[in-house]
């Protein structure tokens, strides 16, 4: 039996920002607790514009996950939080029962013509967990874990892998790692206790895996019990992510993750009528999408 369970290809977006979403797919609607998955950019902004700036928007049921290969974001949030996002760096947004947060281009960026170029992930909270108090976490780079070997550099950002241990709290076993190999270079991708789920997403290069030649922008959903070996043909980065299995179906909606359409419902009622918190410094919202709520 090949250890490659699933091989799931992007779909090509533009929110202002383009990406390649990988999940949610019809295949695959979550790899442990990871339920959505965009590879954002690489791209630039001009100068003295808002473009690629995401207005402040709402989330119930999930956390928000961000990780960036270059450029930089800046976060604002209803918790009152203002964080600069760079490079290397983990961003951790807990909605629980609710929070509001936008993320927008720094001037900086725009006037150096820097790409901006990353990963926006979201991942579940566990059932009994949907309605806890928002919270908010910033990791930056150096707190992270780094494994370096002949040819090859992972750096764990949430979970375990290879005995190192990231000091991000997820609310269930999580496995999140960023790796990177020289041309020819390989890696051991060891069987972990917790990971019921697995995947590897190919951000560039090309990656030799579970007997395909996965090029950029494929995630390969794999048999976590199997040892795997990733062999670069060129130089390549790519992620690891998956973890203990959801306990249940989840509903995705808009910005939206709950267990119940119930919820969904209620959260867009709430975002109508404005009741979700502000966030400070900001005059701006997204509109609930057009005909979204029942006449």
């Amino acid at each position: 039996m090949s250890a490659l369970l699933h091989l799931l290809r992007p779909h090509v977006r533009d929110i202002g920002f383009p990406v390649q979403r990988l999940l949610p797919a019809a295949a695959v609607p979550a790899v442990g607790p990871f339920v959505f998955f965009d590879h954002m950019g690489p791209a630039t902004f001009p100068a003295g514009t808002t473009e690629g700036d995401v207005r402040p928007h709402p989330h119930i049921g999930l956390s928000t996950f961000t990780y960036l290969f270059s450029g930089a974001l800046l976060h604002r949030d209803s918790l009152g939080v203002t964080q600069r996002i760079e490079p290397g760096a983990v961003n951790w947004m807990t909605a629980g029962r609710g929070v509001v947060h936008s993320e927008r281009i720094p001037a900086d960026i725009r006037d150096s013509g820097q790409e901006v170029e990353g990963l926006q992930m979201w991942l579940a909270a566990p059932a009994d967990r949907e309605d806890d108090a928002p919270g908010f976490h910033h990791y930056p780079a150096e707190a992270l874990p780094l494994i370096e070997t002949s040819g090859a550099r992972l750096r764990v950002l949430a979970g375990a892998f290879q005995g190192a241990v990231s000091p991000v709290r997820t609310e269930m076993p999580t496995l999140c790692a960023s790796a990177e190999l020289e041309a020819r270079a390989s890696m051991t991708l060891p069987v972990e206790v917790e990971v019921e789920e697995l995947a590897v997403y190919v951000a560039t290069g090309e990656l030799a895996l579970a007997g395909q030649t996965l090029v950029a922008g494929q995630m390969a959903i794999l048999d976590p019990r199997t040892e795997n070996v990733a062999r670069a043909t060129q130089p390549t980065r790519f992620m690891l992510l998956g973890g203990q299995r959801l306990d249940g179906k989840r509903l995705i909606w808009w910005n939206f993750v709950a267990t119940s359409r119930e919820r969904i419902e209620a959260a867009k009622v709430a975002w109508a009528q404005e009741q979700f918190p502000l966030v400070p410094g900001e005059t701006e919202r997204i509109p609930l999408p057009a005909g979204s709520l029942a006449a």
